[in-house]
């Protein structure tokens, strides 16, 4: 749950954060910003987001998720597949993973699978042969994926601009002179009364300045791990096969079923 709640969150940036926690600047984040940023183009930012978030029905793009931790000099690289489509009754997010690369090792064939129909959250995992699926919901009450995710980060597109601005510090980012970049530089800093200043220290942004959606995305958490994503090549809107969010548990895999009860976040 914590690692998809951070890779649905950070994917579309439409943010969620769960999987783990960092804390070392990005390189070219914070230490370049400027502190006296226009208020009203930090908003104007923030809004055009809001409106390509709001006209999201489908979301497809590779996926290149890195965990990096500084102290033990040591990274994993994971490859795959994200998957997203929202229709008036429910949404439902698809991750499939299917690389994954430690340190400076070869990469090698690793298969995990995250999807989430709006009640049902699946976990499988192909390297255990273990399954879990866990309700987070009554299934006449579906909720959205990124409601979801918003649940432990916030998620840029979706969350208020008020509500924003009680939890972080938000500066743009200028771009350095003498160059012209694809994609705006969001730095969010969490404030220390903030609701998630136990789980992250900064988390920045980067938004296509073509798609208007977030691009990258780069976590510091308070566990000093920086989480990196990457979406390459989206399709923004395209039509998506329904099968695309079938559950599919392999022969022989055992499956643990997680029901409401505990399920359900505490607030």
């Amino acid at each position: 749950m914590h690692r998809l709640a951070l890779l649905m969150g950070f994917a579309l940036s439409l943010p969620a954060a769960g999987l783990a926690h960092a804390a070392e600047p990005p390189s070219n984040g914070p230490c370049c910003s400027v502190k006296a940023q226009d208020v009203n183009e930090v908003e104007a930012a923030i809004r055009s987001l809001q409106e390509r978030a709001a006209g999201l029905k489908s979301y497809r793009a590779r996926i290149d998720y890195v965990v990096k931790q500084p102290l033990l000099e040591s990274q994993q690289r994971r490859k795959g597949v994200l998957y997203y489509a929202r229709s008036d009754e429910r949404s439902s997010l698809r991750i499939d993973f299917q690389m994954l690369q430690q340190d400076q090792e070869k990469q090698q064939r690793y298969v995990e699978q995250f999807l989430f129909d709006g009640v049902y959250l699946w976990h499988i995992d192909h390297q255990t042969e273990r399954v879990e699926r866990r309700q987070l919901t009554e299934p006449n009450k579906p909720i959205d994926a990124f409601a979801l995710a918003s649940r432990h980060v916030p998620v840029l597109g979706f969350s208020k601009i008020g509500d924003l601005h009680k939890q972080f510090e938000v500066t743009l980012v200028p771009e350095p002179k003498g160059t012209e970049s694809t994609a705006q530089h969001l730095h969010l800093k969490v404030k220390p009364q903030s609701v998630y200043k136990d789980d992250y220290v900064t988390i920045d942004f980067w938004i296509d300045k073509k798609a208007g959606l977030p691009a990258k995305v780069v976590a510091a958490t308070t566990e000093e791990e920086i989480h990196e994503i990457r979406l390459i090549d989206p399709k923004v809107n395209a039509e998506m096969e329904d099968k695309t969010f079938q559950v599919y548990v392999p022969k022989g895999f055992s499956v643990d079923v997680i029901p409401l009860d505990r399920a359900t976040p505490k607030n």
